[in-house]
């Protein structure tokens, strides 16, 4: 009768346990790594992903609250010029950006996009983009540069307040459709006299008048209009509301026609 086969040796089985830990060590690393992306991805583009202005969610639009002037907050600059936001913030439904036309200058959007593309967002996450708490939107339409018209949402009869220092150069009918829809209200800001920036979608305040002198966030220039009738307003995709607002655009003032 032959021998029985020798089985393995101590060291080699030293050597399987080894193994054997090494890879429930790897599958543990694993899972656990799966978990943390499965975290990330839910964190970046679950629903909390987008935000609106100083709240995790866009404000109702028939909120009620305080009237008055908005806290000093730069929103958008354009060169040297700082365009402050020129509605209070609780009242705030959105911002938005989107084209305005080949002579509107573009503006540098302050704090970070809230519905950039799903790399940008996870670059965002991963390597610490803008921890702003200011969120704005990029809309469609136009030509142009697609930052030069800042639309601040609100519900219609709410507060706007001049975005700059300066002086009203202008107060001209907005038209839309062929029909006058409240006024175009131009500012000549003290910081930058060759520029213009003009405010349209809203009511002007009855005591403004051409020459008179404006203080960012402290003189009211008029209210919201309600515009929802007349038109779909891309903002509204952002809100819990039709998307009223009031537009900011900057241009030079050799281009734009004042009164």
């Amino acid at each position: 009768m032959s021998p029985p086969a020798p089985g393995p040796s101590r060291r080699a089985r030293r050597a399987q346990r080894r193994a054997a830990r090494r890879l429930r060590r790897f599958a543990g690393l694993t899972a656990v790594a799966a978990v943390g992306l499965v975290t990330l991805l839910v964190t970046a583009f679950g629903p909390n992903g987008a935000q609106t202005v100083a709240h995790s969610g866009p404000a109702p639009a028939d909120r009620l609250l305080p009237a008055g002037p908005p806290d000093p907050l730069v929103v958008a600059t354009q060169g040297a010029l700082r365009i402050q936001l020129p509605i209070e913030q609780n009242r705030v439904t959105a911002l938005g950006y989107h084209a305005a036309g080949e002579n509107a200058l573009a503006l540098r959007p302050i704090g970070r996009r809230g519905n950039q593309g799903l790399l940008g967002r996870v670059l965002d996450r991963v390597f610490g983009g803008s921890d702003s708490s200011l969120v704005w939107y990029q809309l469609r339409g136009g030509v142009g540069s697609q930052t030069s018209a800042l639309a601040v949402g609100a519900a219609p009869g709410t507060d706007v307040y001049s975005p700059v220092d300066g002086t009203i150069a202008g107060i001209t009918d907005y038209v839309i459709n062929g029909a006058r829809r409240g006024v175009r209200i131009d500012i000549r800001p003290l910081a930058a006299p060759a520029l213009v920036v003009s405010v349209t979608r809203l009511r002007p305040d009855p005591s403004l008048t051409v020459g008179s002198s404006v203080a960012a966030g402290s003189n009211r220039i008029g209210t919201v209009l309600d515009l929802s009738a007349l038109e779909q307003q891309a903002l509204a995709r952002y809100t819990q509301d039709a998307g009223n607002h009031v537009t900011v655009q900057v241009y030079s003032a050799a281009v734009l026609t004042l009164p």
